[in-house]
């Protein structure tokens, strides 16, 4: 059976842990504000804010990821406990709780795009480099996200992506790829860009 074609961005994705450590898919659940403007999507980039609560991240060259949005629950006032794909923004609910991807050494798939949605692709070549996140709004009808990398890859230390294989099953007749497999970088010495758990002032 042929691997199906990325006809756009779908967020990122867990997959495994880096260095081949053992990937339990645990996640740490995390309260989102009551009344939060922003929607957050599964697949979302979403980081700490200065209260202890979860936001997304919208950030593109410089974010500060605490990890990837994989759904929420919370108690309906009629249905009763109730599990989401994805937040809707501006839920009236107190006790809302996100599911989290927050493992730093964490690995995603990611689709590559040229701009917004369109896809876009990278080489081999790429492997190594660092990339920017593409941030689309999420889709309300599958919960999912559209967030997507930047084709333009390089070697900008604040970049807080780093591209570590290919998805070889995407590979082009021209040897381009249109997924890979991607890590959170570190912060620069000056707490620029990069996972947060790994400030090293702290969140």
């Amino acid at each position: 059976m042929a691997y199906p074609s990325v006809s756009g961005p779908y967020g990122l994705i867990p997959i495994n842990l880096i260095g081949g450590q053992v990937f339990a898919s645990a996640t740490r659940l995390i309260p989102i504000a009551t009344n939060s403007s922003t929607a957050i999507f599964f697949g979302d980039v979403v980081k700490l804010a200065s209260t202890g609560t979860l936001a997304k991240d919208v950030g593109t060259d410089t974010a500060t990821p605490v990890g990837v949005f994989l759904g929420c629950s919370y108690t309906d006032p009629t249905f009763g406990k109730t599990f989401r794909q994805f937040y809707a923004a501006t839920t009236n609910i107190t006790d809302i709780v996100a599911y989290v991807q927050d493992d730093p050494d964490a690995l995603f798939k990611v689709a590559v795009v040229s701009a917004t949605t369109t896809i876009g692709f990278v080489t081999r070549a790429n492997v190594g480099e660092n990339a920017v996140l593409v941030q689309n709004a999420g889709s309300t009808i599958t919960g999912n996200s559209k967030v997507a990398i930047d084709d333009g890859t390089g070697t900008t230390a604040t970049f807080p992506i780093r591209i570590v294989d290919v998805i070889a099953e995407t590979q082009s007749a021209s040897g381009s790829f249109t997924e890979v497999v991607v890590k959170w970088n570190a912060p620069t010495s000056n707490s620029v860009g990069g996972h947060q758990y790994l400030q090293p002032t702290g969140i």
